[in-house]
């Protein structure tokens, strides 16, 4: 054989055995993810992969750390991604219809754990968790909500209803319609919850007047209004703790 083209049909059309595909640098990266997870508990993880084993069920296949990251760049913490709307969920690219309902479930699982160590209890002796599960609830909504916890004679928990949505500064709040609602519930006293969107939970002039109008409201149905509590990502304040009624 006297040239490479001799050489090349030898070796059956190369000259040369082809090099293998490098492997992607992700691989096994799930299962030893998995592995740290069992062993170290899912309380050791970051948000960030404690984010990419939720996404590994939605996205069966591929390199979600990106993902997962760009999420929390985008929304600052765990919370603030799961408190994000779908349609904001969305602007993230890499999040689909799929992965933007699997987080807001989520959340919702979330909500619904919070929710169950406060029904049926006294709410107003079990301060941390109702804390607890009012934060999880609002801390990262971006517009101004008005919620009403109703509760029975016995201080328990009839309902949690949303009474207003606004906007990024201000929830409007008809001290007419929170009396409707609570007689129409039986309700014999109140929690208000609102939130700040600016992260902030202290009080304003506004809440304050607010407040009163409500207080003084439900004086002559005599529905008592055991405290108003103000969610930021900072914290919650409570109006009780701060003496303000």
């Amino acid at each position: 054989m006297s040239n490479a083209g001799e050489l090349q049909e030898a070796w059956g059309g190369t000259l040369f055995p082809a090099k293998p595909e490098p492997k992607p640098h992700y691989l096994g990266h799930r299962d030893r993810l998995r592995d740290r997870a069992r062993t170290g508990g899912l309380g050791a993880l970051p948000d960030y992969e404690f984010l990419e084993l939720c996404l590994f069920r939605t996205i069966p296949r591929g390199d979600v750390k990106p993902l997962a990251k760009a999420l929390i760049a985008r929304f600052g913490s765990l919370a603030g991604v799961l408190g994000a709307t779908l349609d904001e969920l969305r602007t993230v690219t890499g999040v689909g219809e799929a992965v933007a309902l699997d987080l807001k479930l989520l959340q919702e699982a979330a909500l619904r754990v919070g929710k169950a160590a406060v029904v049926k209890r006294t709410v107003i002796s079990s301060s941390s968790a109702l804390s607890a599960y009012v934060r999880t609830a609002l801390a990262h909504e971006p517009r101004e909500q008005f919620r009403v916890l109703f509760l029975d004679k016995k201080n328990q928990l009839i309902a949690d209803e949303v009474m207003n949505h606004g906007t990024v500064d201000h929830a409007p709040v008809y001290p007419r319609e929170v009396m409707r609602r609570a007689l129409e519930l039986s309700a014999s006293a109140l929690i208000l919850v609102h939130n700040h969107p600016s992260g902030d939970p202290t009080p304003s002039g506004a809440d304050v007047q607010m407040t009163r109008e409500i207080v003084e409201a439900g004086r002559s149905l005599r529905i008592a209004i055991h405290d108003h509590l103000v969610v930021g990502r900072d914290g919650v304040a409570s109006f009780k703790a701060l003496g303000l009624f």
